[in-house]
């Protein structure tokens, strides 16, 4: 065993530690070892000597030959010492440790495992771009030979078993070198009998595969050479001992062994298995065996539900196809059977119709019977009700691919004949549709991007395009039944659900983006305006149609007669019902019209349009009430009579691509040709990288996540798990459409009815609580009908001189840098914001003027005075250099985090209009926070007491008492009602109660409703930060026992309940700490829900009790806290 030298310090555990982390981080770290010389060859003695040593504790070894592993070719290649000086050490010290007996404590099975795996791989990495190092590679091999020359002994099982694995990847690594001791390894299989014969037959069936493909001239049951000691065979070296093909005794030998390593599939594990069939397979391919024998022995795998075991079987069907013809049902059988069981993992059962898909693709069947077999199996391949949308997605895959099938069946010599149905079995391909949709039929009511409906008319277009190839002609697929089918169920559902006119719109996107398939998308919408047209209600929501009518208006196929017709109707509609209310919708639609009109001038013969269209545009000008819209009309209309048709084309193809303005559908692009400048979106990539939108204000919670609940009710957005709210339908005449309403409006009889309806309740108490929270929730208004509840977050607008200059092309003098008039500047900037989050309409930000920050380098204010917003103070004016105030004002539906998209554009100085797309501005917990809505009868001085007497009310209503359960609240307006189901949790701060104090005071003073406890009392008093709440020097005083009473809230740790009838109070720690008061905070969560805390402070910790009637807001809660209590 090598000494460690003299020159170098032993270490201690710790400092090994050390060692391994400085090492794996490098940088300056690593060279303070290296420079004391603990680096290369005296590292390496180091390290090999200190793993013989007791006083070492065993994972600490075992850490260090991983580390001496990944860290060999980068210490000891840059040293430039010989390999085989570090290989000679590495085998010095592996054979004693190898030999040594085992104690239990410094010497292991571990460690001796170990160590043969990191030797064995430093080897390979040091010669794999070599020539094998002879010496040192032959003791090593001699060494792993020695451990595994004794089968059946069971002490070192596992032992011998990782030194076959070692074996085998030297094997793999450096091929047939062990080919001249195969006959011994083959006696050592047929003599274990342990656990550990798997490694013993992977090894030997490694050694046979690298014979088989390298065709070496050796003979597998010669054992005259001895196993130990190891030579290397001199056929490797050069000699002659390749050859071009196996010789027949080889061959001989090689299916003996064979038949030998076939008889142990059964006892193999499942990698196991696959190990050993990637190395069968070739030979039996190299040595031509029937694949029969393969089967006979795997063919049981067909019956196995393991998914490695099952893509083991199809690997062999793959190679072998011929040998399971006639299984091929079973085959299929067994995958439809493995996606269909429920305890298997998503992602197996995804992966078994995935292998049933290909399965049927490498089905070679002349005749069609294994095919129709196929086609049999199609009542296995629908959808169940439980099954997830990938599954279902999946398996209408399967459907769609059996409808191909069903094509090509009914054809003669099996080309498809897509107007054929029915084969002979009475199987149709409609029928095949209509009941695979049924599994997704919630696509109809779902909002148009779920996902649902993606895959609904992912499925519609398998199906409508089936086994049609680019070479097909269209004509014979445009007559199948599938195809009119399809044409009656697209109108049918835009008739009744206008919610999927998005979604339709880019189904035929997708098929006019092919050259194939655009002629089945002009056919289906000449079907629109054929049958969808004349169907349709003439009424406002007629809006929802247009962008199909876009869609007809601007391909030529279709004729524009029957669509001018019904915009000419729906503009007799809006002037007939227009109204003091209807101005700004009215403007919407006809600026809408106007903008299909327009795309009918520029995609057809102005004579064939000129009949309606003048009508049209006539009467617009002269009787539609908004003055936009006929001045719009007008310009139109004489356009149509006076410029020729191609000129009419050029000009308004110009006023769509027109430079240096964003063009209107409408007459905006008439009066703005001269503009040379035009957008440039190459220049608009990066522009969040010199243009920032940023917070005024950070937040304590870097939120990267939202927990968003997908909603499954057909009314709104509304999650479903708001079940609070009360809904009455309403009578049809008061009935408006809203998707965002989760409060419904009650016929007036109901109201007034609910209103005289006497107090549910069991004793005073409960009645007092319901009055309090009636008070209360009545002040809530009502968001769907009084989007009064907003919550506004300050930002700043800036960008920086130097990159916008060299970007867009600005040439700024560099002797007057200083002159803020030569600085570049922005003009009529819009900021407009989009978000997923249930934020509603966001209004954009309108900017006038905006100048660019000038360089830092030639800056002469400093930072903090050039960048900093100044107050308003003794009425002076706000300096904003060169910030411009953002006020993002959000209506939030539900009180989550989240991002605002934030999209500008802008103008430059020379008239380049600049768009793109900002940095996101994240939205945390702490932005919804607000103070809960005092009634306008209550007087200022009765403020603290009513908001105390309402934290008690809510605190009781969201805790366990289900007396309030069934109560529902009117909203403001009396139109809307909410309930309330309260969660409650609890968190343990371990924090000093000076701290945690200083940041309530920080954070949440104007939300605290009361302090409890005389020591908090004193010191929060003394503070002066808080005022105006209820104080109290008695932590039970009878006017807070509502609040902090709880019979469940004994001081102590989360217990977790595992039993209804389990007494927590027994079940509770019970720990002695100085308590010093309570925290009473009332939060109000938009749109109408609450959060309450309960801290009780102690002096090293508090525990902070929760309760909220939205309990979605708890996962982040959590780390609002953790954040709140540590800045």
């Amino acid at each position: 065993m090598a000494k460690p030298p003299s020159s170098l310090k032993p270490l201690s555990p710790q400092e090994w530690e050390t060692l391994m982390e400085d090492y794996q981080y490098g940088g300056t770290r690593r060279r303070r070892w290296t420079s004391a010389n603990y680096t290369a060859l005296p590292l390496l003695q180091l390290s090999l000597s200190s793993l013989l040593r007791k006083d070492f504790p065993l994972n600490l070894k075992l850490r260090l030959l991983v580390f001496l592993e990944e860290e060999y070719l980068l210490a000891f290649e840059e040293s430039g010492l010989e390999i085989e000086q570090t290989l000679t050490l590495i085998l010095d010290a592996l054979r004693p440790l190898i030999q040594a007996p085992i104690d239990g404590v410094s010497i292991t099975y571990s460690l001796k495992d170990q160590f043969m795996l990191s030797t064995t791989s430093i080897f390979i990495t040091a010669t794999s771009d070599a020539v094998p190092i002879l010496p040192q590679l032959e003791s090593l091999i001699e060494l792993l030979l020695t451990v595994i020359n004794r089968p059946n002994h069971g002490l070192d099982r596992q032992t011998r078993g990782v030194a076959c694995e070692c074996l085998r990847e030297l094997e793999r690594a450096f091929p047939c070198l062990l080919s001249e001791i195969a006959g011994h390894l083959w006696g050592l299989c047929q003599s274990e009998r342990t656990h550990a014969a798997q490694s013993y037959v992977l090894l030997l069936a490694g050694v046979v595969h690298s014979i088989a493909m390298g065709k070496a001239n050796v003979s597998i049951l010669n054992t005259s050479l001895p196993l130990v000691p190891f030579n290397f065979p001199q056929f490797l070296l050069g000699e002659n001992g390749w050859g071009k093909e196996i010789s027949s005794s080889s061959y001989k030998e090689l299916r003996r062994v064979m038949s030998f390593l076939l008889e142990w599939p059964q006892y193999l594990t499942p990698c196991g298995l696959i190990e050993f069939m990637s190395m069968i397979i070739p030979v039996a391919v190299a040595l031509e065996l029937q694949a029969s024998l393969l089967t006979v022995q795997l063919s049981g795998l067909i019956y196995s539900f393991d998914p490695v075991l099952c893509h083991a079987l199809l690997v062999l069907c793959s190679q072998f196809p011929d040998a399971f013809d006639g299984q091929e049902g079973e085959v299929a059988n067994r995958l439809v059977l493995m996606s269909r069981e429920v305890q298997h993992y998503l992602v197996f059962r995804l992966l078994a119709l995935h292998w049933l898909l290909g399965f049927i693709g490498l089905l070679k069947d002349g005749e069609g019977r294994k095919k129709k077999a196929i086609i049999g199996m199609r009542l296995s391949f629908y959808p169940t009700v439980f099954d997830s949308l990938s599954l279902k997605s999946l398996k209408l895959d399967l459907l769609a691919y059996c409808s191909i099938l069903v094509d090509a069946s009914m054809s003669p010599g099996g080309h498809a004949v897509l107007g054929s149905d029915v084969i002979g079995s009475g199987v149709s391909v409609v029928k095949l549709l209509e009941d695979g949709l049924v599994s997704v039929s919630g696509f109809k009511w779902l909002p148009p991007w779920s996902t649902e409906t993606a895959v609904a008319f992912r499925t519609f277009h398998k199906f409508l395009i089936g086994a049609s190839s680019h070479s097909d002609t269209n004509r014979i697929l445009m007559e199948s039944t599938i195809f009119h089918t399809s044409e009656r169920m697209l109108v049918d559902m835009v008739l009744e659900f206008q919610g999927l006119v998005p979604v339709m719109v880019s189904f035929f996107d997708r098929l006019f983006s092919c050259y194939k398939h655009r002629w089945l998308g002009e056919r289906l919408l000449q079907t629109l305006d054929v049958h969808l047209l004349p169907k349709v209600k003439i009424d406002n929501r007629l809006g929802s149609y247009f962008p199909v009518f876009d869609r007809i208006a601007e391909n030529i196929t279709v004729p524009p007669i029957k669509l001018l017709e019904l915009l000419t109707s729906f503009m007799f509609m809006l002037v007939e019902k227009h109204g003091p209310d209807t101005g700004l919708k009215c403007w919407s639609l006809g600026s809408r019209v106007l903008g299909i009109c327009r795309t009918m001038l520029m995609h057809h013969h102005s004579s064939r349009l000129f009949l309606g269209l003048s009508r049209l545009l006539a009467f617009t000008c002269l009787y539609f009430p908004d003055l936009e819209v006929r001045d719009d009309s007008r310009i139109y209309l004489r356009m149509l009579i006076c410029v020729p048709g191609n000129k009419l084309k050029h000009i308004l193809n110009i006023g769509e691509q027109l430079p240096g303005i964003s063009p209107s559908p409408q007459s905006s692009s008439f009066f703005s040709q001269s503009f040379s400048v035009s957008h440039e979106s190459k220049k608009s990539r990066n522009i969040s990288s010199y243009i920032h939108l940023e917070r005024v204000a950070s937040l304590l919670v870097k939120q990267s996540w939202s927990l968003s609940l997908s909603s499954v009710s057909t009314g709104g957005n509304e999650p479903s798990y708001l079940e609070g709210i009360n809904d009455n339908e309403p009578p049809y005449e008061q009935r408006e459409f809203d998707g965002n309403a989760d409060v419904r409006t009650l016929p007036e009889m109901e109201i007034t009815g609910q209103r005289q309806e006497p107090l549910r309740v069991m004793d005073s108490k409960i009645s007092e609580i319901v009055g309090i929270l009636r008070r209360h929730f009545s002040s809530i208004p009502d968001y769907r009908q009084k989007p009064e509840l907003k919550i506004r977050i300050s930002c700043s607008l800036r960008f920086q001189s130097e990159p916008f200059n060299r970007i867009w092309g600005f040439d700024l003098p560099a002797n007057t840098l200083d002159e803020e008039d030569i600085l570049p500047a922005i003009y009529a900037t819009v900021l407009t914001f989009s978000s997923s989050a249930p934020y509603g309409a966001i209004p954009s930000c309108h900017i006038p003027f905006l100048l660019g920050e000038p360089p830092k380098s030639d800056y002469s204010l400093g930072q903090s005075d050039s960048f900093d917003i100044v107050s308003l103070e003794n009425g002076t004016a706000e300096e904003y250099d060169f910030k411009a105030p953002v006020m993002v004002e959000l209506e939030p539906r539900e009180p989550i985090p989240g991002l605002v998209d934030v999209y500008i554009e802008t103008n430059a100085e020379n008239g380049q209009v600049i768009r793109g797309q900002l940095q996101s501005i994240s939205v945390g917990i702490e932005d919804m926070f607000l103070q809960a809505i005092t009634p306008e009868d209550v007087p200022p001085d009765a403020v603290p007491g009513y908001y105390l007497d309402l934290f008690s009310a809510l605190w009781e209503a969201c805790g366990t008492s289900s007396s309030t359960g069934r109560e529902t609240f009117l909203l403001k307006g009396g139109k809307g009602t909410a309930a309330i189901r309260g969660t409650r949790s609890v968190k343990l701060v371990e924090v000093p109660a000076t701290s945690l104090i200083q940041a309530v005071e920080r954070h949440l003073a104007a939300f605290v409703v009361s302090v409890t406890g005389e020591p908090l009392v004193n010191i929060v008093k003394d503070g002066g930060i808080i005022r105006d709440i209820i104080w109290k020097d008695v932590a039970s005083d009878s006017a807070i026992d509502v609040t902090i009473s709880d019979p469940n809230s004994e001081r102590g740790p989360l217990y977790l309940k595992y039993h209804d009838d389990e007494d927590e109070r027994g079940s509770q720690v019970h720990f002695n700490k100085k308590e010093m008061g309570c925290f009473l905070i009332l939060i109000f969560l938009p749109p109408r829900f609450h959060l309450l805390f309960q801290m009780e402070v102690c002096d090293v910790s508090t525990l902070v009790r929760i309760r909220t009637d939205h309990w979605p807001c708890l996962a982040y809660i959590d780390d609002y806290l953790e954040a709140l209590f540590c800045v």
